[in-house]
């Protein structure tokens, strides 16, 4: 009986090893047979995979389903007015969510919600049509708590004719697939350009997963599942062994702006290798003193005083990647106070902020909420422009807020 047990046991365990190893080998991804899926991740990281399934990095877009849409679809809060005649009405039909055009009351066109793109501060949409994606008219906004035109688009008349660039997927997803050519002249290969003619909506990996920032995990699954013992983590990139340059480039990589010229797309980028084997400057004067506040995060910090004195500064000094930046301010406080803990504010700031002001809220005053001159929106075509406000990452004495 007790052999018979003891065979049973081994047969539950060969079993329980076999699905777990095979959830790994059987995946197939579209990048490529050298990645294992996130979904993987999580038989060994699961607090990780937990705080950045929830996380602004993994939601960067979504598939348009109910569960994603931040948007109400309910009447007295789901029209968008263009004229007396015309408006735009987000409506739910059997399980879809549509933008639906309206003239004198007549439906006009429909067009589908089917990818979503922010969740944080704002999310707009777009619509697939012959392999090429547009984006939707009307966004919705967090900070009114309402939609209003995407980020451009006229409050007057609706367009849907905008089509969206491969290189908002590089930094809002993980994968998605168009042709490439191979320019060469006498056997040398100068360049790889890609050729968009379309884009394959099957390989679309929404969000930033895993392996876009630690690179492809087959291997490093496959090995720590058949050594569980390991203590040093095989055949992956984690961020602790990389030098500060390479950190930073690996966040600058979606952070710092659209300016420069590309030079090879996004998507091949690998933690730890050079930005600069990406992207060059353009030639001409670049204008590197307006940063814009929604743009380039990383251009704006790289002007700081903090940033420059300090030999270890980086993202990861104030931001945890698998989490979204806490709405705590005091929190960031403490990570100021750790070098400015002998820091005297002049007598008119004193007079100016309350004591808990000054000792709980350095972000409030050194890095300011400030209009994006990329990005604003209006309500309907009677209402006035508003601005979209983010904090600046340029940290720096700014006139005093009054509390």
């Amino acid at each position: 009986m007790k052999k018979i047990r003891f065979l049973f046991a081994l047969v539950v365990l060969a079993v329980l090893l076999t699905n777990c190893t095979n959830k790994s080998d059987e995946y197939i991804d579209p990048r490529g047979t050298d990645y294992a899926g996130s979904e993987s991740c999580i038989q060994c990281h699961q607090t990780q995979y937990e705080s950045a399934f929830h996380s602004s990095h993994f939601k960067a877009s979504a598939p348009a389903t109910k569960e994603n849409i931040l948007g109400h679809f309910t009447n007295g809060k789901n029209t968008f007015v263009y004229d007396k005649d015309t408006k735009l009405v987000m409506e739910e039909r059997n399980d879809s969510l549509y933008q639906v055009v309206y003239k004198n009351g007549k439906e006009v066109k429909a067009y589908p919600f089917e990818i979503l793109f922010g969740t944080k501060h704002a999310q707009t949409s777009a619509y697939w049509k012959n392999h090429f994606t547009y984006e939707l008219p009307v966004s919705y906004y967090k900070s009114i708590n309402s939609w209003a035109t995407s980020p451009g688009y006229s409050a007057t008349i609706p367009n849907f004719e905008r089509e969206i660039d491969k290189e908002c997927f590089a930094c809002h997803s993980s994968n998605i697939a168009s042709r490439y050519v191979t320019t060469s002249s006498d056997s040398i290969t100068f360049m790889t350009m890609e050729v968009e003619e379309f884009m394959n909506k099957k390989t679309m990996l929404y969000g930033i997963d895993c392996e876009r920032c630690h690179g492809p995990a087959k291997k490093h699954v496959q090995t720590h599942l058949k050594f569980p013992d390991l203590k040093i983590a095989q055949d992956i990139v984690a961020f602790k062994n990389l030098n500060r340059q390479q950190k930073i480039d690996a966040c600058a990589l979606c952070h710092s702006g659209n300016a420069k010229m590309k030079l090879k797309s996004r998507f091949k980028f690998r933690p730890g290798e050079k930005l600069t084997d990406y992207f060059m400057e353009r030639s001409g004067t670049p204008d590197t003193v307006n940063y814009d506040v929604h743009g380039n995060q990383m251009g704006l910090l790289s002007q700081s005083k903090c940033f420059k004195k300090s030999p270890t500064m980086d993202c990861m000094s104030c931001h945890n990647p698998h989490q979204d930046a806490s709405q705590n301010l005091g929190s960031y406080s403490k990570i100021c106070m750790s070098c400015h803990q002998q820091t005297k504010h002049k007598a008119a700031t004193v007079k100016t902020l309350s004591k808990t002001m000054l000792a709980n809220n350095c972000v409030e005053c050194h890095m300011p909420k400030q209009d994006s001159k990329a990005i604003y929106f209006q309500q309907s075509n009677k209402a006035p422009i508003t601005s979209y406000s983010l904090r600046t990452h340029k940290i720096g004495i700014y006139p005093a807020v009054k509390k």
